[in-house]
């Protein structure tokens, strides 16, 4: 398996992750209980910021590729 497989397939795990994170976040304001820690509220945002970077790399790998692929011709 290449990196942007491992890629793909670790973007996919994080989004699943990144949204039950998000629910749990909603279930617990929602529970009605005093303010929730900070630690549930905040608990997405690392995995957002993972999700951010593999999918601007996974945006950008197409267009790295075509580049790359015209380049080699032209020389």
């Amino acid at each position: 398996m290449n990196w942007s497989a491992w890629i793909r397939q670790g973007n996919r795990w994080l989004s699943m992750l990144f949204t039950a994170t998000v629910i749990a976040n909603f279930v617990t304001i929602a529970a009605g209980s005093a303010e929730p820690p900070a630690w549930v509220t905040y608990s997405p945002l690392p995995l957002l910021f993972l999700l951010l970077f593999s999918g601007l790399y996974l945006f950008a790998l197409p267009h790295v590729t075509q580049w790359r692929g015209k380049a080699r011709h032209s020389a």
